[in-house]
């Protein structure tokens, strides 16, 4: 996970002085986990046997980092969204004084697996700055429950790039009119330095310390309870 101390390392989230207050604000991910999960126990015990230990993905590590890393950024006003004709037109509604749903072109996107629902844009009113070298991936909230709509995934320089970034977005429900409310998760934001990610691919057999290794951290992970957790944190 990402850890950001309050100096030149830190991701900024700024809004207009009017909207401050006003427009649902970021959250970090690890704050707003759903309550599904929040509900389920870590050990189901009605669950155990000799091949499995009855561990919940509650003790999943790799479900909950997913989970926990970055920042939620939020729908900012309440939006109803009517899907008609089998999703082939969407019409948006709103009260607020800014726009928040708009079209996207959709011959930028033909051919896609979303049609034929049409591809539509939410807007977002907070700036995203981050230190140089530092970009964004934008992507739909990760092990969340779903929404009556799927933001497309992007990455976005913002340690250059300082405008407003809007969302594009498909409708997947069934026809319907749903009301999106104000704080509804758009998507998950993770900052992460560009140097980090441009890392070469090595391709080809193990060798045998790599076999073993391997093997090691595996069955250390089965014969202990916690080990992966104590371990990954170690290791960072």
């Amino acid at each position: 996970m990402f850890h950001f101390s309050h100096n030149s390392r830190s991701v900024r989230f700024l809004c207009r002085p009017e909207d401050h207050g006003v427009i649902a604000p970021p959250v970090a991910a690890k704050t707003v986990l759903p309550e599904w999960f929040r509900k389920l126990p870590a050990i189901d015990s009605g669950q155990i046997s000799t091949t499995n230990n009855g561990l919940t993905v509650k003790r999943c590590m790799p479900f909950l980092d997913a989970m926990m890393t970055g920042w939620i950024l939020p729908l900012a006003a309440t939006v109803r969204l009517e899907i008609k004709d089998d999703g082939r037109a969407v019409d948006a509604g709103w009260e607020f004084d800014r726009t928040m749903v708009s079209n996207h072109g959709a011959h930028q996107v033909a051919g896609n697996p979303k049609e034929p629902s049409p591809p539509c844009k939410f807007h977002n009113y907070w700036s995203i700055r981050t230190p140089p070298g530092w970009s964004c991936l934008f992507l739909p909230p990760l092990n969340r429950p779903s929404q009556p709509f799927e933001c497309v995934a992007g990455i976005v320089d913002t340690d250059t790039y300082t405008a407003h970034i809007h969302f594009p977005f498909f409708a997947i429900a069934p026809d319907g009119l749903y009301t999106i409310e104000k704080g509804t998760p758009l998507v998950q934001v993770i900052p992460f330095r560009r140097e980090d990610a441009a890392l070469k691919a090595e391709i080809r057999a193990e060798r045998g310390e790599e076999a073993n290794d391997r093997e090691t951290v595996y069955r250390n992970t089965i014969a202990g309870e916690g080990w992966y957790r104590k371990w990954a944190r170690a290791a960072r």
